[in-house]
């Protein structure tokens, strides 16, 4: 019996949304390792290679996962596969210089004007413009994604869209930059605008630019040049570039808090340092909104549920549905197990703000999780990523509508 096209259930198009947090970010590639180990599991039911998530969106280090897997549409596995490869080979010397030349030119610099003021940074013709000096990170990105296969993927149909969100400290605007199919129209939002062009490996050295550590990047908007820094800073809706691409369902991966285990941890009574401060507006930078905007979400998604089929019609608002994947356990934590992974020149920096001790003693940790791009570090983290979904491997499958293998049936 032929089966008409209209008779066919439409698969609602999944969007990704990958959170910012630098080294945090490991867990996030954990996550995805798990997906494609489900999706595999599912193979029966699902097509062979290809795309689960044709709207791909990521700020931050989320962003540049979110581009490594658009480049690679075609091939889900495979593109999983390259960042696992990267992520449990890290070291930070792919991301910013570590050698004590460079420190000393980044960091020391910067500290001395915190310090001495900028009377004395003027007179000795000092203009660091960051903490860390991350030029590493721009030939890790040219080696890892080819952005002409990006809108290659877009035209054969693998994907509707790539987005990556990042913050003018000029305009103060919150700017999504993304490509997508023709009928993907620009959208403007207060302090939020969506801006269609080709993406490059500059506007994910401005969406990672975190504040403070690494230096802004200077990107076209308008036709002027502006400089931009970390996407994560002024982001009070990190899921709405996903739904405006056409998402109908959001696949959340977030690096802390928002499953993070409740109840009482060990607190310093000591004044906190510049490390314990910096740990704590960078969390506040990283992931707060998110929280926020998933309960907004949800909160919708409630209201929705309580009206009539006839005025859901009416409504400009539609239900998405939300899977949240987030750490179970608290990532600081297990940064302040890995400090001594640090090379030497950084650990030393570290010191002068702040950052100090091991373990469950270690203070300055949560400044620490963003820099610790060691494989140490994130390997555990990958791991916990993994473990993670693959404990709720029945929602995942039922989110996606994956029936599972006949052997796991079996099992």
């Amino acid at each position: 019996m032929t089966v008409s096209a209209s008779a066919t259930p439409r698969t609602p198009a999944t969007g990704l949304v990958l959170s910012g947090g630098g080294a945090r970010a490991a867990y996030q590639v954990g996550v995805l390792q798990a997906i494609a180990q489900i999706r595999r599991e599912a193979a029966a039911s699902v097509a062979v290679g290809g795309n689960p998530f044709p709207v791909i969106t990521g700020t931050s280090a989320g962003a540049i996962i979110a581009s490594a897997l658009a480049s690679r549409a075609d091939d889900f596995d495979a593109a999983v596969a390259d960042l696992v490869a990267v992520w449990q080979a890290f070291r930070a010397d792919q991301v910013y210089r570590t050698d004590s030349f460079g420190v000393a030119r980044s960091g020391a610099r910067w500290l001395t004007m915190l310090s001495l003021g900028w009377v004395i940074a003027r007179w000795a013709r000092a203009r660091p413009r960051s903490l860390l000096d991350n030029r590493p990170l721009a030939g890790l990105l040219q080696r890892l994604i080819d952005f002409r296969r990006v809108a290659a993927m877009v035209d054969a149909g693998h994907l509707d869209a790539l987005a990556v969100t990042a913050s003018s400290y000029g305009s103060g605007l919150h700017v999504t930059f993304y490509e997508a199919r023709e009928h993907i129209q620009p959208w403007t939002r207060s302090q939020r605008i969506a801006v269609k062009c080709p993406l490059e490996t500059a506007h994910l050295l401005a969406s990672s630019a975190i504040p403070f550590v690494f230096p802004a990047i200077s990107l076209t908007l308008n036709g002027q040049a502006e400089w931009f820094g970390d996407g994560s800073m002024r982001q009070t809706a990190p899921i709405s570039p996903a739904v405006h691409l056409g998402a109908e369902r959001i696949l959340v991966v977030g690096a802390g808090r928002l499953h993070e285990p409740a109840g009482d941890r060990h607190v310093n009574p000591d004044y906190p340092n510049l490390a314990q401060i910096a740990g704590h507006a960078m969390s506040s930078i990283f992931l707060d909104a998110l929280a926020v905007d998933i309960e907004r979400l949800q909160r919708i998604n409630a209201t929705l549920s309580l009206l009539s089929p006839q005025a859901r019609l009416a409504s400009p608002l539609r239900p998405i549905d939300v899977l949240v994947i987030s750490p179970s356990q608290r990532l600081d934590d297990i940064a302040g197990r890995h400090l001594a992974s640090l090379p030497a020149s950084i650990r030393g920096l570290l010191r002068g703000v702040g950052v100090s001790g091991q373990g469950d003693s270690a203070r300055g940790a949560a400044l620490a999780s963003y820099l610790l791009f060691e494989a140490p570090y994130t390997r555990e983290l990958m791991a916990l990523g993994h473990a993670d979904t693959m404990a709720r491997r029945e929602q995942v499958r039922h989110f996606f509508g994956w029936a599972p293998s006949l052997d796991a049936v079996a099992a």
